[in-house]
């Protein structure tokens, strides 16, 4: 969610964006799974990528230019490994090709830890390991008899390449040898994020990527989110209690990248009032847009949307400050609120206003997501209400209300009609 924010408001300041997002589909973790279940590496890792892009697809995330597998890229990563063996950066052994982390000076200038002696020589195989172990890391691992079929046979022999290497590899193909923005979590500074500095900045001897863009993690309740402690939630799990799309977007857009994100259930319902909220302040200035023409427009409303668009833009200019951003808006709206109260406003003020939260939602991507689709009971179940009301059956109607309650609807009766949406 951070880097689709980040990329939506480069877009609405006028950059032109070129994302590339690398799919993982070969590392020590999905050979192991697949062989667990049984599965071809593709049948495995094929499952987790449907439910991936189903996801982006549910929380209006913006699809990246291009999302390159490692398994389609080995041509790219033997030549860039080959490179390295040719400047003497990298070195053959028995199990695998390695990289000398003592040829490359700077290493551990992104992560700035106090990491103790790099130990050159002292090689590490895994795709994960702890952060005090600055040592020779894998990029191209041998066959062994764990990876069953997944392997490649090639000049550097029958093997595979190192999870390090795959993402070096493909973000130099798409983007170039320099880049402008590396986004990732917090906890790929080291080694990964150190590994990729290394090998591509030797390869090529150009800086990597200008600048590093990595977010904190995701509590659940105040705690680390696992399976073990039983507080592990997939969006579909979220979904299924009957929270909506935008308000769990909304909650995971609303903190701070660098900020720890604690998911609680009542900081759901807390996003879906603040959805509302702005559901029901457009669906006013839409009534507005359409009726009512005063003599002449209100100077302040303008003034006050070039305010606001100059707050706003301010606050994520500041290293995407969401929450100043936000407020920002919310401002804005509780203002409007007080000018249309008494009397209304005019037309054309209401089509500034419309005009200008579009522009917003371009950056938060929270009111223009299709309409989620309404099954057939809870639509027949309005029709029913609706004639009840004008039956002046008002007995029938509450009853009907609460039933759609119960499946998780509210209807706001309109001189439009009914709307129905998500409790």
């Amino acid at each position: 969610m951070c880097s689709d924010i980040l990329k939506r408001y480069l877009k609405y300041k006028g950059f032109k964006v070129k994302h590339v997002m690398n799919l993982t589909d070969v590392d020590d973790k999905t050979i192991k799974g697949a062989n667990k279940e049984g599965l071809s590496l593709k049948e495995y890792t094929s499952r987790y990528a449907k439910a991936f892009f189903e996801d982006l697809e549910e929380l209006d995330i913006g699809k990246a230019d291009v999302f390159p597998k490692a398994t389609e890229h080995i041509k790219e990563m033997a030549n860039l490994i080959k490179i390295l063996l040719k400047k003497d950066i990298a070195y053959k052994t028995s199990d695998g090709i390695y990289f000398n982390i003592s040829k490359f000076k700077e290493y551990g200038k992104l992560s700035h830890t106090k990491l103790k002696a790099l130990e050159s020589g002292k090689r590490i195989k895994n795709d994960q390991y702890e952060k005090e172990q600055a040592q020779d890391f894998v990029l191209w691992k041998s066959w062994d008899k764990e990876d069953g079929a997944v392997f490649w046979q090639n000049e550097l022999g029958k093997g595979r390449p190192g999870w390090h290497l795959e993402c070096s590899a493909m973000s130099m193909k798409y983007l170039g040898n320099n880049f402008d923005i590396h986004a990732g979590g917090i906890d790929l500074v080291f080694p990964h994020h150190e590994n990729e500095i290394a090998q591509s900045e030797c390869s090529t001897g150009k800086k990597f990527a200008n600048y590093w863009f990595h977010n904190e993690h995701l509590l659940v309740n105040g705690q680390k989110m696992s399976k073990s402690l039983g507080n592990f939630y997939t969006l579909r799990d979220l979904l299924s209690k009957g929270y909506g799309q935008k308000a769990i977007r909304y909650l995971l857009l609303s903190s701070h990248y660098r900020q720890q994100l604690n998911f609680t259930e009542e900081g759901v319902k807390a996003a879906q009032n603040s959805i509302h909220r702005l559901e029901t302040f457009m669906w006013k200035i839409k009534i507005f847009e359409s009726v009512l023409e005063k003599p002449r427009q209100d100077l302040e409303i303008k003034q006050l949307i070039e305010k606001t668009k100059k707050e706003f833009e301010r606050a994520m200019d500041d290293d995407l400050n969401i929450s100043a951003a936000l407020a920002s808006i919310f401002d804005f709206l509780r203002i409007i609120n007080e000018k249309m109260a008494p009397e209304g406003i005019d037309k054309r003020d209401a089509k500034d206003i419309h005009k200008f939260i579009l522009s917003v939602d371009k950056v938060l991507g929270i009111l223009e997501k299709k309409e989620e689709k309404i099954p057939a009971e809870i639509k027949s179940l309005v029709a029913q209400r609706e004639k009840a009301r004008k039956e002046k059956d008002f007995g029938k109607a509450d009853k009907l209300r609460g039933m759609l309650k119960k499946k998780g609807y509210l209807v706001e009766d309109s001189k439009e009609g009914p709307r129905i949406k998500k409790s």
